[in-house]
């Protein structure tokens, strides 16, 4: 919600310095006279409810500034994904790629799995783990996939404490076994 509010800060501030701009580069090529400029300048100091305007719409725009500078300067939390839980004795923070290496790592437990790739998402209900495999063709692949779906949840949830709402295996391909020529001697 944060990234939100920051980004329409960040147009509403551009678009006044936009506006700005254009005003200044049709005073320098004499586009709004310097009598029309006078006037207005004669109604911020003489005439309130031009003043109140003015005033407003320069203090929204301290503030977005101050926001922004707040923004630029303040320590960012690290900027490796992680999951964070909190214990009774403090927090913990496990990045996305121990997670993706623990999924790999049971995976690998699984006969008939030739190559391996994880990718894990957090969501509400839990983390949901994507593992892409090569298999070896010889094993049931809805067996093969079964078991490895339940090992990787339950491996992660045992090591890491965290919930596994779901594990998508994709069966990218067999591995293709190289054909062997036997040579003859004569």
């Amino acid at each position: 919600m944060v990234r939100v509010i920051d980004k329409l800060l960040l147009f509403v501030f551009s678009l006044a310095v936009l506006v700005a701009c254009c005003v200044l580069l049709f005073c320098a090529f004499g586009w709004i006279s310097y009598e029309s400029l006078a006037g207005f300048a004669h109604n911020v100091y003489y005439d309130m409810n031009t003043a109140l305007i003015f005033i407003a719409l320069t203090v929204i725009m301290a503030l977005i500034s101050i926001r922004f500078l707040y923004v630029s300067f303040r320590r960012s939390k690290a900027n490796v994904p992680s999951i964070d839980q909190r214990t009774d004795y403090g927090d913990i923070r496990i990045s996305m790629d121990t997670v993706e290496n623990l999924s790999l790592k049971a995976a690998r437990r699984t006969r008939g799995v030739q190559d391996l790739k994880a990718r894990v998402k957090v969501s509400q209900a839990g983390l949901e783990i994507i593992i892409r495999a090569i298999v070896d063709g010889e094993s049931s692949i809805p067996q093969l996939t079964e078991e490895m779906q339940s090992g990787v949840k339950a491996h992660i949830e045992e090591i890491t404490g965290i919930p596994v709402a779901v594990v998508t295996v994709f069966v990218a391909n067999i591995q293709q076994s190289s054909p062997t020529f036997k040579s003859r001697v004569e």
